[in-house]
């Protein structure tokens, strides 16, 4: 299937929140890593998210470039091409953008993609986000309404992030503390700026407890009921049950219950970064410590090519990648929910 159209993409949306699951949303950093997301969802049957960061998309452009539009377009351009020979249908994202990234990333690409909606083509990515937890309320759904009448005339759906998730990514850093729970006012003035669909299309990002990066059970607590809490208030003043479409960052480490508890209160997006990175990694430092002599030219010896070879350990690594893929699928309950024809 081709890359999700604004119509399929919200048709995904809107199958994800009836039925209780979510797609993961994999973050990638190269087509190797793209390749074998395509490859997880494949074998899931599930449909599903590729996302790329401010710093992913610096790193595709190349470590002596360093231009996130020219590395964000460059692998999107390139899915577009691949994933049409997979049998589900893929959304592309991109994933936290700070206030000081936005002239430089997401309003270059959403440019990018108006000029495309204007030939009769379909926009290159299918949401972007704006990552506004590290300014005041009032400024980030300020911010939030400019870009949601640009996303929405461009039909590409904009994601917000209402609340602070802890830990770090992509240099960006936010201590663990009161602010990780986002609040029911909060989403009062979510829905008040920006509507509940008739401005444009936006997922939310509200915050229970997340945060980015590796952390041992007990130390965060993740309190999905305050998403429940929050659609309710909602939906109590304007009438619509569940009514905000919810996105769960930071959920590595978390407990199954806690991401099905998430799911019934509206998740329908869940990003997946760290636990991918190291399914990724781990084949090959395997290959490596299994082929030393292989891979080096030890003691004037010359090596094997055959192990040292980036085709060799690349697959592998999308091996590695694809599988926790497919455990996300099966946690988020997304597998075998594709409608692709």
């Amino acid at each position: 299937m081709p890359i999700a159209s604004p119509e399929v993409y919200a048709e995904m949306i809107d199958r994800a929140k009836a039925g209780a699951f979510a797609y993961p949303a994999i973050n990638v950093t190269s087509s190797q890593t793209l390749n074998a997301a395509l490859q997880g969802f494949a074998e899931a049957g599930s449909d599903g998210i590729i996302q790329i960061s401010t710093g992913g998309a610096e790193y595709v452009s190349g470590p002596t470039i360093k231009d996130k539009v020219t590395g964000a377009v460059a692998l999107a351009e390139f899915a577009h091409h691949v994933a049409k020979h997979y049998p589900v249908n893929i959304a592309l994202h991109t994933d936290h953008c700070p206030k000081n990234h936005l002239d430089g990333f997401v309003r270059p690409l959403i440019d990018i993609s108006a000029e495309r909606v204007a030939k009769g083509q379909n926009p290159l990515f299918q949401s972007h986000m704006w990552d506004g937890s590290a300014v005041p309320l009032d400024e980030n759904l300020q911010i939030a309404e400019e870009l949601l009448a640009k996303t929405a005339a461009a039909k590409i759906i904009l994601e917000i992030e209402v609340g602070v998730v802890g830990g770090e990514e992509d240099g960006v850093t936010a201590a663990i503390d009161d602010k990780l729970y986002s609040t029911v006012e909060d989403g009062l003035a979510t829905a008040a700026a920006l509507g509940l669909g008739e401005k444009g299309r936006y997922l939310t990002a509200l915050t229970f407890g997340n945060v980015h990066g590796v952390y041992k059970p007990g130390n965060v607590k993740l309190r999905p009921e305050i998403l429940k809490e929050i659609q309710d208030a909602i939906g109590a003043k304007y009438g619509k049950e569940k009514p905000l479409d919810l996105v769960f960052h930071g959920g590595s480490g978390s407990l199954l219950s806690e991401i099905h508890g998430a799911l019934d209160f509206g998740v329908v997006k869940m990003n997946i970064d760290t636990d991918t990175q190291y399914a990724f990694s781990r084949p090959v430092a395997d290959h490596f410590f299994r082929n030393y002599d292989g891979v080096l030219k030890v003691d004037g010896e010359v090596g094997n090519k055959k192990a040292y070879d980036p085709r060799a350990w690349g697959k592998l690594a999308e091996n590695g990648l694809a599988k926790r893929v497919l455990e996300a699928c099966e946690h988020l309950r997304s597998t075998g929910t594709t409608f692709a024809k």
